[in-house]
């Protein structure tokens, strides 16, 4: 099912765009609700000594803490209220749509339709909080142990780091949700977006900086910009594009009159299940990974090791990246398309694949297109 904002991009009438007071509100909704993230991404939480904090994210800003402060706007290098952003939730979702495929009870509730879909939701928001308070407790007590960071150290700057922090993913969960039904749509997609558009600016000037000082040549800079529209325009080309099956409708008999043979298509995205894949390996590495830099070498054996070995970048770190992205990319696939069922539509509405026969092998046909 097409999204509201792809609904949108194939619908595009500007003239139609002006008279729509429907789709003004829903566009100045969602640039509201956006300019409400970025400010919460500058509120710092309690406690916390802003000049300790800025050397200690200037140290690790080229590792992993580094690219996760990227992912949220730089909100977790100013330890503001949204450091974690929708991380916790979107690792509880992984969690749950994994659990769905795996657990009958959550199978059957799958199949209610929209009751048993809130149920999920519901029990998605539950883990939310338990994995965002697990990775608040980590966060704070690793800020604890960098001298110089928390102004009061103790209980009462965990308990209120961790009550901070998960009340904010939570505030950004119903955002998102807010973005979705009364915003353009993909409100959590929209909310990881636009913290890593936040730091384009800042990064275009460090490069145009690199050039006026002499550090790299107007060349190479230039380069690097044509290099980035271009990677821009074939990911834009890959998610766009399609492969449409010839689906054939034979003569019916419809009341005293015979129809005509007819035929449509049924399109089927090259990149079916869009950038999820690479969000959801992202965010299961990030958990333990975050928390194993925030102690800095002051923790156990087993997380310094995590550290070393999972630092963004290395070897390890890629394979994992690599091979958690083709996991999810089946994964994902699975859910948005069931070749089975779409089969079975297609033989009860008398449709066929031109050359397979309906039923088990246009089920199988469809699988080996979706997979190969």
């Amino acid at each position: 099912m097409a999204s509201a904002a792809e609904q949108l991009a194939a619908n595009l009438n500007f003239s139609a765009l002006a008279k729509s007071e429907e789709l003004k509100n829903r566009i100045w909704f969602t640039l509201g609700a956006l300019i409400v993230y970025r400010l919460g991404s500058y509120i710092p939480i309690p406690g916390i000594d802003s000049l300790a904090l800025e050397q200690f994210a200037t140290t690790n800003s080229s590792g992993i803490l580094g690219w996760v402060n990227n992912l949220a706007g730089g909100a977790l290098g100013r330890m503001a209220i949204f450091a974690l952003n929708v991380m916790p939730y979107i690792s509880a979702s992984i969690i749950m749509q994994l659990m769905t495929s795996v657990s009958p009870t959550l199978e059957a509730l799958k199949k209610e339709g929209e009751s048993g879909r809130k149920k999920i939701n519901q029990y998605t928001r539950y883990f939310t909080v338990i994995l965002a308070a697990l990775q608040a407790y980590g966060i704070a007590v690793g800020l604890q142990g960098q001298g110089g960071i928390v102004t009061n150290p103790g209980p009462f700057f965990i308990a209120s780091t961790v009550i901070t922090l998960t009340g904010g993913t939570l505030f950004l969960m119903w955002l998102g949700e807010q973005i979705t039904s009364r915003g353009i749509g993909n409100g959590v997609s929209l909310i990881i977006f636009a913290g890593i558009v936040a730091n384009l600016p800042s990064g275009v000037a460090a490069l145009l900086e690199l050039g006026r000082t002499g550090q790299m040549s107007f060349f190479l800079i230039f380069a690097i910009i044509i290099l980035a529209f271009a990677v821009i325009a074939f990911l834009v080309l890959v998610e766009r594009a399609q492969r449409r099956l010839l689906i054939q409708y034979p003569k019916r008999q419809v009341g005293m009159k015979m129809t005509q043979a007819d035929s449509s298509h049924l399109p089927i995205k090259i990149n079916t299940a869009g950038v999820i894949p690479p969000i959801f390996a992202s965010s299961l590495l990030l958990l333990p990974i975050t928390v194993a830099n925030f102690s800095a070498g002051q923790g156990p054996d087993w997380l310094n090791q995590i550290t070393a070995l999972l630092g963004h970048g290395r070897p390890l770190y890629l394979v994992l990246f690599a091979a958690l992205i083709v996991f999810f990319s089946f994964f994902q696939t699975s859910i948005m398309f069931n070749p089975k069922e779409t089969a079975e539509n297609l033989k009860k509405s008398g449709g066929f694949i031109l050359g397979i026969r309906p039923g088990e092998k246009t089920a199988d046909y469809l699988d080996w297109i979706l997979t190969r």
